[in-house]
């Protein structure tokens, strides 16, 4: 029986809400030209990679993304409502400068003091890491030995990588940057884990542009 399980991490392609530098929170906007090719990159990239099973965000961004994933395979799509990105309440739809000028202290603990954030309506980082990485954890434990693909979004990414690297939230946004469709790659042995890439983009065939 195989002991390792591998986690296949990942982030939706780019969406036209991105372009314009929108938060989305748990609102949502379709991929854009560039956001299919980007999800087809990987796909391809991942063409000889045993996938046994696809785990996605419940936002459509993700799904799409998931699904362009994985064409060609015969992998059913969970979605899961803990995969969501972080709920940004008043601020979705917002652009960075609207945002910034609706609230200068949050958008400066937003990027650097994660601990500290909090607009009204929002969610916290803490509780969407509490839900991300629990539902990470009963997707290890029920499929141990697997070959697992998560499709999700930038500060779930964050969170995550975050848990295998035992960073600190006050240095969340640290390097590397979570491009659209970036693979991170995680292999768990036992109580053990090595992390393999981390917001790798290798599989980009034009270069990339920060969204």
């Amino acid at each position: 029986m195989n002991d390792k399980t591998t986690i296949f991490l990942t982030r939706h392609g780019q969406t036209e809400w991105n372009i314009l530098k929108k938060f989305q929170g748990h609102n949502d906007s379709a991929l854009t030209e560039l956001g299919i090719k980007q999800a087809k990159w990987l796909g391809e990239a991942l063409r000889d990679d045993r996938i046994d099973v696809i785990y996605s965000s419940s936002s459509l961004r993700t799904i799409r993304t998931a699904e362009l994933l994985a064409e060609g395979r015969d992998i059913p799509i969970e979605a899961c409502e803990e995969l969501r990105e972080i709920n940004l309440g008043d601020w979705e739809g917002l652009n960075q400068e609207e945002a910034k000028n609706s609230d200068p202290l949050q958008f400066s603990n937003f990027w650097n003091d994660p601990n500290s954030f909090k607009v009204q309506h929002s969610e916290t980082f803490q509780e969407v890491s509490k839900r991300a990485v629990n539902k990470l954890q009963q997707i290890i434990t029920e499929n141990s030995g697997k070959s697992i693909l998560l499709v999700t979004h930038t500060v779930v990414v964050k969170l995550i990588m975050a848990y295998f690297e035992k960073r600190e939230l006050k240095d969340l946004w640290n390097p590397p940057y979570i491009h659209p469709t970036c693979l991170c790659k995680i292999e768990i042995s036992q109580d053990r884990h090595s992390i393999i890439l981390h917001g790798d983009i290798t599989h980009y065939k034009e270069e990339a542009v920060e969204s």
